[in-house]
């Protein structure tokens, strides 16, 4: 894609157009070589037909021509026998070997300058009609006549193609042809409305024959819709200056419109248009084909669109041409992400301009929300930039806008900027002060100026929740924790007990655990049994004397986590429970051991709990008062039923079945429950004959199964203890049938010593018992009557042990 830009003047010191200077008899330079320059003539007005004779004048000299440098005084001038109409110099003609040029008239000349420095010329072509355009590209020289285009190889000194005309009905001087090299071996024409892309080829040594070495291809050919003045290389595609008729609507005549310049990319037989920009140039309805030329600069990517009374450069576009376009369209959001992709290679724009520039266009819309998000990104750590934004949101009424964008850390904005929009919110938000409070570090600001607004606004709404609340955060970043502490408990805020932890205010507390009990007894308790070291036990219960139920609750917590640590409370904590918990009093009795028994009898009979004074009464031995009170009191059999079981007294058993033979339902339980534990007939001899028991035959089943379960049980077990008494027996007598090593570091464990003779051939008599030790026969008592067996003196003295088994061994 190209931009466009019309410049005047460009080609010489004077600003007046192009046709001024043919009027001079002045050449159009156009740059092919550093420091060098090369000259076109201008046509003729006689070759022009139609064209005012004020704007073509001709040249007073056309047979003189001159060759200088634009960055040396190096000047040479010729005047040659016949007008000329192109010159073209050699590519490297700033090198002495390089003197070369060309000059197209009706013929074709080579000049080249001599060792005596003078110049001598050929003739490379003629007798085709005038030659119009001439291009010169390394080795090879190209030119355009009435026949077509040929190409010269300066250094075999060989013509080595011939690309005809196509279109023969249009003339050549209203429509000349079009060269340019794409590379060193690619000539491009461009003739009327057909491209041919040419290549130029070495041939093979065996088909040289009297052939040159180098031959032309085309590559590609198509047709275009325009007639073509101008052609240049742009990469692997092509900038086209284009001559474009049109027939009027009205009239239905041709008419002149605006030349083009395209981008197109050639295809073998076509081609395809990337980009097409029409041209403004004065006096362009009365021009033709041949007078624009288009001419470019390799090295600066420039194309140079001449007309006859403007010259338009045109340049590649690049990223800063495309943030142009963007910002005339207001896309600056576009505009912002292109810079920063493109952050090294633009030029002409800055991100932070742009991203102002976008701050500055939401602002101008509405959008104050983006436009204060937008400012995080765009101004970054500039404080200087944060505070005239700042200012700027503040004349537009916009404070709170960009609030929650302000940075907090790096950079950090003057306290003024800070403390300006606190004040903005508390004369209309409190909710959002208060936010902003919360959120903003306290050293961005002067809490102490703020804690005096806050203070002016209370004495209006002194109890308005939202201002006390950030009143006490305000006070704890000024480390004021007691007025802030206070305030909390007014308000029985949740943060109370991180306030106390976090600063450590246990000392400022000991005179309001009964507010903070009130507000959240679970917490409050919790906090003070972790912090026993700081707010003793007994402190904390002579605080609550006064409110025996918040007292319950904290001694009740601590007796869950220490049984022991509040034992001094245990009788006072019997009241308690009675009063305000009585379910967790038959468990604060089992586990207590420093409860007093008599007093929590006392206070249980008062109150009539009978389930704890049973508990009582069996704790204190008397079982059989305990068992009379749930059968008179409670008249739950099955629990006189478990109660005696967990006792396993006898006489229970017969106090319970006393009790119960003048009363069915009790029997009825009895029979269902007394059969494991006491046999059933004690119970049913003493049932009176004819009296009426529900679900009688049910319960004499039960008795019969559980009977019989008792049987299989009891049976059960004595096969188990059979096969496990024989399996024992049978391991023992394999083990008592092995031998017994006796060599003669044995000893007679009775006598010391050795236990084998040292006369092998005299007779010994020995006993080994199971526990390995040895004794002489003799050494051992004399079995008798009342102890007929012998035994180990040393594992069994008195009674028979493991030792009493005997091997006797004689020799």
């Amino acid at each position: 894609m190209a931009v466009l830009r019309n410049r005047r003047g460009l080609w010489g010191s004077s600003s007046r157009p192009a046709a001024d200077h043919q009027k001079r008899g002045s050449w159009v330079p156009v740059c092919s070589a550093p420091g060098l320059s090369e000259a076109s003539a201008a046509p003729e007005a006689s070759e022009r037909p139609g064209a005012p004779a004020d704007r073509h004048p001709a040249p007073r000299d056309r047979k003189r021509k001159r060759v200088f440098g634009l960055y040396s005084g190096e000047e040479f001038h010729e005047t040659f026998d016949c007008p000329i109409k192109i010159i073209a110099v050699h590519p490297h003609f700033v090198r002495s070997s390089c003197k070369q040029f060309v000059t197209g008239g009706k013929k074709l000349l080579l000049f080249e300058r001599s060792w005596m420095s003078r110049w001598k010329s050929s003739v490379l072509h003629e007798g085709e009609g005038n030659i119009r355009s001439v291009k010169w590209r390394g080795h090879l020289i190209a030119w355009a006549n009435n026949m077509g285009v040929k190409i010269f190889d300066i250094t075999s000194k060989q013509r080595i193609t011939n690309v005809p005309r196509d279109d023969i009905s249009l003339r050549p001087d209203m429509y000349p042809c079009s060269l340019c090299w794409k590379d060193s071996v690619t000539l491009i024409i461009g003739w009327g409305t057909s491209v041919k892309i040419c290549s130029v080829k070495e041939r093979h040594a065996s088909e040289m024959r009297d052939l040159p070495s180098r031959y032309v291809e085309i590559v590609s050919q198509f047709e275009t819709e325009f007639y073509i003045s101008g052609l240049a290389p742009l990469c692997d595609q092509l900038v086209v200056l284009s001559y474009v008729k049109e027939v009027s609507e009205k009239t239905e005549r041709e008419y002149c419109a605006r030349p083009r310049l395209d981008i197109i990319q050639p295809l073998s037989e076509a081609c395809e248009e990337i980009s097409s920009d029409a041209l403004t140039v004065r006096g362009f309805q009365e021009n033709e084909c041949r007078d624009y030329h288009l001419e470019y600069s390799e090295g600066e990517s420039l194309f140079y669109i001449v007309s006859p009374r403007d010259v338009v450069v045109a340049k590649e576009r690049d990223q800063d041409d495309h943030i142009d376009w963007l910002l005339e369209k207001k896309k600056y959001e576009e505009a912002l992400m292109a810079a920063e992709i493109s952050q090294k290679n633009i030029k002409r724009h800055k991100i932070l301009d742009i991203g102002l520039a976008y701050i500055n266009h939401l602002v101008e819309k509405g959008e104050y929300d983006i436009a204060a998000r937008k400012c995080q990104k765009i101004l970054g750590k500039n404080a200087a930039l944060w505070e005239y934004e700042v200012y700027k949101f503040k004349e537009i009424g916009q404070l709170k806008a960009i609030s929650p964008y302000l940075p907090r850390g790096d950079p950090v904005l003057k306290p003024l900027i800070y403390e300006m929009i606190l004040h903005e919110f508390l004369e209309s938000d409190y909710e959002g002060f208060a936010t902003l409070v919360r959120e903003w570090p306290g050293d961005l600001y002067n809490n102490s100026v703020i804690v005096q607004a806050v203070r002016e606004h209370l004495k209006k709404d002194s109890q308005n929740r939202t201002l006390l609340q950030t009143l006490a955060e305000l006070y704890t970043y000024d480390k004021n924790y007691g007025n802030a502490l206070e305030i909390y408990l007014t308000l029985r805020h949740k943060d109370v007990f991180q306030l106390i932890h976090k600063h450590n205010l246990f000392s400022s507390i000991k005179d309001k655990i009964v507010l903070l009990m009130d507000f959240d007894s679970e917490k409050a308790v919790d906090m003070l049994l972790d912090n026993e070291d700081k707010i003793s036990i007994k402190k904390v219960v002579e605080e609550l004397e006064d409110r025996p139920e918040l007292q319950h609750v904290y001694l009740h917590k601590l007796f869950k986590r220490d049984h022991h640590k509040g034992q001094r409370y245990h009788e006072k904590q019997i009241s308690l429970y009675a009063e305000y918990d009585r379910p967790n009093l038959l468990p604060f009795l089992r586990d207590s051991t420093h409860c007093p028994l008599e007093k929590a009898l006392e206070i249980c009979h008062q109150r009539n709990f009978v389930e704890e004074t049973v508990y009582l009464l069996s704790r204190m031995g008397n079982s059989r008062s305990a068992l009379k009170m749930i059968m008179e009191e409670l008249h739950d059999v099955d629990k006189a039923i478990e109660f005696a079981k967990e006792q396993d007294d006898g006489e229970l058993w017969e106090d319970l079945i006393l009790y119960s033979i003048d009363k069915p339902p009790f029997i009825t339980g009895l029979l269902n429950n007394i059969g494991t534990h006491v046999d059933p007939i004690l119970l049913i001899h003493r049932i009176k004959e004819g009296m009426e028991i529900p679900n009688l035959r049910d319960s004499l089943v039960k008795i019969l199964q559980d009977y019989n379960l008792q049987i299989l049980l009891r049976e059960g077990c004595k096969k188990i203890l059979v096969a496990d008494s024989l399996s024992l027996l049978k391991k023992m007598h394999r083990t008592q049938m092995k031998g017994i090593l006796v060599d003669e570091e044995n000893i007679c464990e009775s006598c010391l010593a050795p236990i084998l003779p040292s006369d092998a051939a005299k007779p010994f008599s020995m006993v080994v018992f199971h526990c390995r030790h040895m004794f002489h026969k003799e050494c051992l008592p004399v079995p008798s009557m009342t102890s007929p067996a012998q035994f180990c003196n040393i594992c069994s003295a008195k009674h028979r042990g493991p030792g009493s088994a005997i091997l006797e061994m004689k020799k």
